[in-house]
């Protein structure tokens, strides 16, 4: 496999991975298959970028993710049915993973490497009304597994990847991903075997009653595998503990794979300690030997701020008012760039979740929700439900001068709660919320107006914000330009920017042509700490770079507590 890096490193002898050969086929880029069973929610994601993250010393890494929903994208999903929905810089809506893909990799990835099976259909049945398959009865086996591989190779080939990393959702199983599991079982006869590597992860489960570990479910999820034409290469075991020794044999003998090729998977305190954990147990060696190169371990920094998460200096308390909060995953790069910042202040981070319909309804007061929190975030959010315990929870971290942070509807409602207390417009508000509102201070943007199809058509990926030379703002970004992901359709309304500011409210970034707010603070003589955006920074935030307005966040809730400077 041939190296991107300086020479001596990674380098095998081969053919450059681009190079069709005679068969046409991308033959010599490696493929790894990433697959799970016996239940959802094990962390293929995190076990697929952690083994993306071992590779990405050594060459150019392109991961895919194969969902079986038959949505195009997951743009227009319930937070609670799936998860946070991953804005990339190129405005793709993706499944959340490719947080975990981008976080690890440190790369931004593309819209086209999130396939549905929305998005093979909706392909497949455009080709046959075009009358692309001559006649043919169209079927899944060839017409949408031979659509599955085109575009995987296709993306390999785009890419100049060395190694395109597939992740298949869902598990072993179910109907909605068999097509991806069969494409991937037919990719070995088109790239070679030793041009690709399939890693199962499967659920080991400790029956406390006997003390035991059980390795049945893992078999007989390997063995549906198997029947499916997949011979998994490596088994990733997760378990509460590191799998015993005889539980690492039973695997190994009945789902004949060499024991060392059977790895432990356990719960850990923080997501990034999973790439060490694998590494340790000879994972790189493993892929090393099966694709033939010489392995690059440089995890020296990535071990520091784990170091730091896990015996911090500091530590403060964040609260995330929301109202998806019964589901984390609603908010997982909100609470991963949180995490990031602490890590790089040596400061440790206790996360708490008040759902905002609870202050609304009078459930919880604010300030026992909040009194004892270091810093205060107002998240994304669609709709009324929770917006008037949003505004309290903002009010209180403006008038107690804790520090504060609003991410996207975060901004809208601390313009609204600025515009009705400060600049007395009472009934200030998003028509989002009232249409009828005689201070409409948010509106939706003009070009949003006649939109009907809800997918895909909002204010979508990477938009750049020029920022006022001096502000909290420019500061954090070192720059007097700022480049954040979006997804709104409503906006501060022109009218009001005049006077917001002249009640002291600072418009520290705006659009270049400087008609949309992208920023706002309170200046650093009137607060800690209180800023907002209208985009969502959380999104390009990594481990080795925190998002610059997350760390001013963390670094004022310390100095705030501690009285020190950070």
């Amino acid at each position: 496999m041939p190296t991107r890096k300086t020479s001596g490193k990674g380098k095998v002898s081969q053919r450059h991975p681009h190079d069709s050969g005679s068969s046409g086929k991308a033959a010599a880029t490696k493929w790894i298959i990433v697959t799970g069973g016996v239940v959802s929610g094990l962390g293929k994601g995190t076990a697929a970028a952690s083994v993306g993250k071992l590779l990405s010393h050594n060459f150019k890494i392109v991961p895919i993710k194969c969902d079986g929903y038959l949505n195009v994208d997951p743009g227009t999903m319930n937070p609670f049915e799936h998860g946070e929905v991953f804005v990339l810089e190129d405005g793709g809506e993706v499944d959340m993973d490719f947080g975990h893909y981008e976080r690890f990799l440190n790369i931004n990835c593309k819209k086209d490497w999130n396939l549905t099976t929305g998005k093979i259909f909706e392909s497949i049945i455009k080709k046959e009304r075009q009358g692309l398959f001559l006649g043919k009865t169209v079927q899944v086996i060839p017409h949408i597994t031979n659509e599955i591989k085109a575009k995987w190779i296709e993306i390999a080939r785009s890419e100049k990847a060395d190694v395109v990393l597939i992740e298949i959702g869902g598990t072993i199983g179910d109907i909605e991903n068999s097509w991806f599991i069969e494409a991937a079982r037919q990719l070995k006869k088109e790239v070679g075997h030793e041009n690709i590597l399939y890693i199962h992860l499967s659920y080991v489960p400790f029956v406390k009653s006997i003390g035991q570990q059980k390795t049945k479910p893992a078999q007989r999820d390997v063995e549906t595998l198997r029947s499916l034409g997949i011979l998994p290469d490596i088994i990733i075991g997760r378990s509460e503990e590191h799998l015993s020794k005889e539980s690492k044999q039973k695997i190994s003998l009945f789902c004949d794979v060499p024991e060392e090729a059977v790895i432990s998977g356990k719960d850990i305190e923080t997501i990034y300690e999973v790439p060490i954990m694998f590494e340790e147990q000879g994972m790189l060696s493993l892929l090393a030997k099966h694709f033939r190169f010489s392995p690059v371990k440089d995890l020296t920094e990535w071990r520091r701020l784990i170091s730091n998460i896990k015996a911090p200096k500091y530590r403060v308390k964040v609260v995330i008012c929301g109202k998806y909060t019964a589901l984390n995953d609603s908010y997982a790069s909100l609470i991963e760039a949180i995490r990031h910042a602490g890590a790089n202040l040596n400061c440790g981070v206790d996360i708490t979740f008040i759902e905002t319909t609870d202050i609304e309804d009078g459930k919880v007061t604010v300030d026992s929700a909040l009194h004892s929190m270091d810093a205060i975030i107002v998240p994304i959010g669609f709709g009324a439900r929770g917006v008037e315990g949003k505004i309290a929870a903002i009010r209180y971290a403006r008038e107690k001068n804790v520090p504060f942070l609003g991410l996207c509807f975060g901004l809208q409602l601390a313009v609204i709660e600025f515009a009705r207390n400060i600049c007395g417009l009472k009934d200030a508000n998003t028509t989002e919320v009232n249409p009828k509102t005689s201070h409409p201070v948010v509106m939706i943007l003009p070009e949003q107006k006649k939109v009907k199809e809800l997918g895909g058509t909002m204010r979508l990926g990477a938009e750049t914000a020029q920022l006022r030379k001096g502000t909290i703002v420019a500061n954090l970004y070192k720059s007097n330009i700022a480049v954040e992901r979006h997804r709104h359709r409503y906006e501060v309304n022109p009218k009001y920017h005049s006077v917001l500011e002249r009640h002291g409210m600072a418009i520290s970034g705006t659009s270049r042509n400087g008609k949309l707010v992208e920023f706002i603070e309170l200046p650093q003589s009137a607060h800690p700490y209180f800023t907002a955006t209208q985009a969502h920074p959380e999104y390009k935030s990594r481990l080795e770079k925190p998002s610059p307005l997350y760390y001013g966040l963390i670094k004022a809730a310390v100095e705030r507590k501690y009285r020190v400077k950070v």
